[in-house]
């Protein structure tokens, strides 16, 4: 029996956990996918927010929401979403929260979880291609980030590509579409490379991945040809910047590409800890080692482009 006052931390989130039909669950959060259509919800609910894709209240100490999705929005655009209209608000908050929420967004749209995570990625390498899509309140989440992954694309040679931070790995498999590059994915969150494992034979896809830190890669000095850290730094702080570089100048055997967003105030629930410009991206870098030469330019964001000389 734990002791009311202890707080126990909650379990990690399980991407591919089966559950109830149309319904995620967890010690933090309820998300259940929503019968019918927007125009068919009733009244709102004493003590909950209506939304235009969502209703938000709290039961039995938990976060509950029900979405009104169809399955074509079912896309990394709920990043947007979610922090239009539930986490800017303040109806909801936390980068845990904004995760499992997230998940369960995902998971609540069919009975079997890789169902439900492959028409995530179907939906969202489909939105990369096609270009903008114009889409009402979509947060521009996806449009956002196209031009970064197209940029940090057209920075890559053939050969061997290491990226740090991959997240769902969209940029790694893209890179892996073009043919003339191996690509190894790596991320510190076990559940999501788990993920991406899982879906890429129903994507028939094959990009190589691995679970590490990006402060502390398990891997020898210039294994790789580019090393990529695109919207990494913003999650870490200064001391594990400093080590990101470092890594990714060991392991790199000609370029190190970074990346970063520009932005007023730090997106909590997106877990970003801290902001950049030019100014301090440049600093976060620091002096580059002899044989190294770096350039800074501004695209969307930051970007430090670091070649061996």
């Amino acid at each position: 029996m734990t002791p009311a006052s202890v707080q126990l931390e909650p379990r990690p989130i399980q991407p591919l956990a089966a559950g109830k039909p149309g319904r995620y669950e967890d010690g933090r959060v309820v998300v259940d996918r929503a019968d019918g259509d927007l125009g068919d919800r009733g009244a709102q609910r004493v003590g909950w927010v209506q939304t235009p894709h969502f209703e938000v209240g709290r039961q039995d100490q938990r976060i509950h929401v029900v979405h009104w999705l169809p399955v074509s929005r079912i896309d990394d655009d709920l990043t947007g979403l979610l922090t239009t209209e539930l986490f800017d608000p303040g109806w909801v908050c936390g980068a845990d929260a904004f995760e499992r929420i997230f998940t369960g967004v995902v998971l609540s749209t069919f009975q079997e979880p890789l169902d439900g995570w492959e028409l995530f990625y179907r939906n969202t390498l489909g939105r990369l291609l096609q270009g903008p899509s114009g889409l009402a309140g979509a947060g521009g989440s996806i449009d956002g980030y196209r031009p970064v992954y197209e940029r940090a694309i057209s920075l890559v040679a053939p050969g061997e590509i290491l990226e740090l931070g991959c997240c769902f790995g969209f940029l790694s498999l893209q890179l892996a579409a073009r043919g003339d590059v191996r690509v190894l994915a790596s991320d510190v969150s076990a559940g999501t490379v788990g993920l991406l494992d899982a879906v890429q034979p129903r994507l028939g896809t094959h990009v190589r991945t691995l679970v590490a830190n990006a402060a502390r890669v398990p891997l020898p000095d210039q294994c790789v040809d580019t090393v990529l850290a695109v919207h990494l730094l913003e999650h870490l702080d200064q001391d594990d910047c400093t080590a990101v570089f470092g890594q990714a100048l060991r392991l790199a055997r000609h370029r190190v590409v970074i990346a970063v967003p520009f932005e007023a105030e730090r997106a909590v629930e997106l877990g970003h800890v801290r902001t950049f410009d030019l100014e301090s991206l440049a600093a976060a870098a620091g002096d580059l080692p002899s044989g190294w030469r770096g350039r800074i330019s501004q695209y969307h964001g930051g970007w430090l482009v670091i070649d061996r000389i």
